[in-house]
């Protein structure tokens, strides 16, 4: 007996944001280390994604990947949204901006409290309500993954946090009217 498992579709704008699939590895993969060659994010293997694939969302045209974001839980109560990356023929679309949504919406669903980022475009989160902080002040982000890190201890992408606590994600919905 086959038992097929549906995960719905957040459908904003006319954007579908779909939950990523083993068949979306290679396109998770080469548009992260597409970014990553540039200097953009940190790269990630094959295995790295399929470990972790479950925590990504993607967006798909012409059934390839051309967005990615991921949600990774951290803590009980926090939750990392990294490897974010649009394609760059499809920068400008919104796309970056439904991951996060999504990603958000997914924590706040979940009951975490917060939400935080490292990144090298820290006003592109502050858009949606993300605030700097200082990355000391998530020590489970640093000692469980940022000291294995080659950039460790000489890291300069910068902190951004969301609170999510006795709230929803509006801040990310009225970005989208951006």
């Amino acid at each position: 007996m086959t038992v097929e498992i549906e995960y719905p579709s957040l459908l904003t704008d006319g954007v579908v944001v779909d939950r990523a699939r083993v068949g979306d590895v290679d396109g998770i993969t080469d548009l992260v280390n597409f970014w990553a060659a540039r200097g953009d994010m940190l790269p990630r293997t094959k295995g790295e994604t399929y470990e972790n694939l479950r925590d990504f969302f993607v967006i798909r045209e012409g059934g390839q990947v051309v967005a990615c974001g991921a949600l990774h839980i951290v803590w009980a109560d926090i939750a990392e949204l990294k490897s974010l990356a649009v394609s760059e023929t499809c920068q400008g679309r919104g796309y970056g901006q439904h991951l996060v949504r999504a990603c958000v919406e997914e924590a706040s669903r979940m009951g975490l409290d917060r939400v935080f980022a490292l990144t090298y475009k820290p006003e592109f989160f502050e858009r949606f309500g993300f605030i700097q902080a200082d990355v000391m002040a998530l020590p489970r982000k640093v000692w469980n993954e940022c000291y294995r890190c080659p950039k460790f201890p000489g890291c300069n992408e910068i902190a951004i946090t969301l609170d999510l606590t006795g709230r929803t994600a509006e801040p990310v919905a009225a970005a989208a009217a951006l």
